[in-house]
């Protein structure tokens, strides 16, 4: 669904799972995404929940800091997702009941997602054992000592398995946050948000970006870099090679690649088929433009190679997609 349509909607549930110890930084995430009430420009009606164990004591975070909530777990039965911050300690002991209810709202088949470390308290729960995960990348190899059943993924901005999404550390929550908006209500929902977050709707690449501190020569090529993405977005619908964009930005189409990965964390030509998807997606949930002209404005050339890359990216069709979201149903698990 997207614009009106979603306003119209009945509002999307939200619970943040909270309990002594989460951080106060993913707690305003959370309520940022979920919490803001932006219907006025189009955004979906959400319905965001502050859940813990017995509904009425405030729950204790750093910096003198309290969140009161105002429902209790079995609330989580009502729930279409179910989102835990991260933790001030990573080895917080999540109490028995929060454990319960999480592993009770897997089995239910809603969403469940964790930011940064709390994909420990998922990994706690026995949620991630056997499974795929991602943490801050100063906390994987704790995570895979501590819950050696736990496949835990290095180079990931988030990652889903079975219906759980976990995401590296602290503004990949933000990533993750606007992606679980973006699959349930759309790229042009998630972009309202991210607007009004003063933020990017997604990023591209992995956490290996931002491990190594940048030099200065690190900086100059990536202010160099970002002019050479804002011609690219600028000319989608134009045939784009590596070496045209290498050109541009005054490199060897090899040094380009690797300057380039070192800034993004991706290839050119990922991100550029990134892109691509998300400025198809925004056209089919805007306009009733024939397929053919929305692969051409995306610059995907015809409708079968969108078509190709909508199945390999988005396990969905353009025709699928521009359904779900004139139609009102959403193609997140519910």
């Amino acid at each position: 669904m997207a614009g009106a349509a979603a306003s119209a909607a009945a509002p999307y549930r939200v619970a943040l799972v909270a309990f002594p110890g989460i951080r106060a930084f993913d707690v305003a995430v959370i309520t940022e995404v979920w919490g803001t009430d932006r219907t006025d420009r189009g955004a979906p009606a959400f319905d965001l929940r502050r859940v813990a164990a017995d509904g009425t004591t405030a729950v204790p975070m750093r910096g003198g800091l309290a969140l009161h909530p105002d429902r209790p777990l079995d609330w989580l039965a009502e729930a279409d997702l179910v989102v835990v911050p991260g933790l001030d300690d990573h080895l917080t002991p999540a109490p028995a009941p929060v454990l319960a209810a999480l592993r009770r709202a897997h089995d239910r088949g809603t969403t469940v997602a964790a930011l940064c470390g709390g994909a420990f308290t998922l990994a706690q729960a026995g949620l991630l054992d056997g499974r795929r995960a991602i943490t801050h990348w100063r906390l994987l190899d704790l995570l895979r000592t501590r819950h050696p059943r736990v496949t835990v993924v290095p180079d990931a901005l988030f990652i889903e398995d079975d219906n759980i999404w976990t995401a590296a550390g602290t503004a990949a929550g933000i990533d993750l946050c606007l992606h679980l908006v973006r699959l349930a209500h759309g790229a042009e929902a998630a972009a309202t948000i991210a607007r009004s977050m003063v933020t990017a709707p997604f990023r591209t690449g992995t956490q290996a970006q931002f491990i190594e501190h940048p030099t200065h020569h690190a900086d100059r090529d990536a202010d160099a870099l970002a002019g050479v993405r804002e011609h690219a977005l600028r000319h989608l619908d134009e045939p784009l090679t590596v070496a045209d964009l290498a050109a541009r930005a005054g490199m060897s189409p090899r040094s380009f690649a690797r300057h380039f990965a070192a800034a993004t964390g991706t290839t050119p030509l990922r991100w550029l088929l990134d892109q691509r998807i998300a400025a198809a997606q925004k056209l089919l949930e805007r306009t009733d433009l024939p397929m053919p002209e929305v692969a051409r404005r995306a610059g995907f050339g015809s409708e079968v190679m969108m078509r190709q890359h909508f199945a390999a990216r988005l396990a969905t069709s353009p025709r699928a997609y521009r359904a779900a979201f004139t139609g009102g149903s959403s193609p997140i698990a519910r």
